[in-house]
């Protein structure tokens, strides 16, 4: 897709004018990390013509006075500011930015806040998967596993492994377990695939009996299950292909733990789509603990979006059986 020139950038604090599409915003704190974040969001606000916005957050430490009023004392931030200030010039000029509008931000505040703020007026959030210690370190790493929970746009999850070329599958994948929000991912990756040119792929996991389960009174008909939901995936494909009629949709279901499918697939795909929740399986998994597994052993770009209203949701229901318990 060839790229559009765009004059202008963003402002932060009153947001793009109507006429301007939303930005992509990339987290930077100068950890190799988030410099693999950068350039991921290059990429992909030159596939979206979208504006760019690099930035990183910072905290003014407070020191207890050593007077007998027991007071606190606080520093100038100036200093912080420009270091900060330093890190994120120096991160966008060692990439290629050409043709984009680009505008570095540094704001004083918690890491996740900032993000989770710029969330509401952006069309996808990315960051790196760890980030480094000092005062822009807590941008990253701990804040890539809290902040999916509760942003408003989707949020990029990026190792530093992750470059466009050397993916072994030009795909993208979404991993499915009959939620509604699985159908809400699985909207969002065919949108990236659309917009890619890529074909979609859906990934439906079914785990091993393990000892944790012994406790089932009856043996599983594991044939049943997959048969169940190969139905289920054969009719989401159809209600899925009738809203994007010119996107190549396959799906697989896979027999493993559904973190493992997830991170062996994130090896080889452009980008892994997930849910934010879910009914045990992959997005279920997404949240607590298991996020921050996911995210810290994926070997690509794992997207997390957020609850949505879509009225492609909607008409499910009419094209086949769903999950258990689950409607349109």
């Amino acid at each position: 897709m060839t790229d559009q020139p765009r004059t202008g950038t963003p402002d932060p604090t009153t947001g793009s004018s109507p006429s301007d599409p939303l930005p992509v915003v990339v987290g930077v704190d100068g950890s190799d990390h988030s410099l693999a974040a950068l350039r991921w969001a290059i990429a992909e606000a030159r596939s979206r013509r979208a504006p760019l916005v690099a930035l990183t957050a910072y905290s003014v430490p407070i020191f207890a006075a050593s007077g007998m009023d027991g007071g606190y004392a606080t520093i100038d931030d100036s200093i912080i500011r420009d270091g900060a200030q330093a890190v994120v010039d120096a991160a966008v000029q060692g990439v290629d930015t050409e043709g984009l509008a680009l505008q570095t931000s540094v704001e004083s505040g918690d890491a996740a806040g900032v993000l989770l703020g710029w969330s509401e007026r952006a069309q996808v959030v990315v960051v790196g998967s760890r980030g480094r210690g000092g005062f822009v370190g807590r941008l990253l790493g701990s804040v890539s596993g809290a902040l999916p929970a509760h942003a408003h746009c989707p949020i990029v999850t990026v190792p530093p492994a992750a470059k466009r070329a050397d993916r072994v599958e030009d795909v993208i994948v979404s991993a499915v377990d009959g939620s509604e929000h699985a159908r809400m991912a699985v909207i969002a990756a065919a949108e990236e695939a659309r917009r890619a040119g890529l074909p979609l792929r859906l990934l439906c996991a079914l785990p091993p009996i393990t000892a944790s389960m012994a406790w089932v009174p009856a043996p599983l008909d594991r044939d049943g299950m997959r048969h169940d939901i190969d139905e289920q995936m054969v009719a989401g494909t159809r209600w899925l292909q009738h809203h994007f009629p010119d996107l190549d949709i396959t799906y697989d279901i896979i027999d493993g733990v559904p973190v493992d499918v997830v991170v062996e697939a994130s090896a080889s795909a452009r980008l892994v789509v997930l849910g934010t929740r879910g009914r045990g399986g992959f997005a279920g998994m997404l949240l607590g603990s298991t996020s921050r597994g996911v995210q810290a052993h994926a070997r690509g770009p794992v997207m997390v979006v957020p609850d949505r209203d879509d009225p492609r949701l909607a008409d499910r229901s009419s094209f086949g059986p769903m999950a258990e318990g689950q409607t349109a």
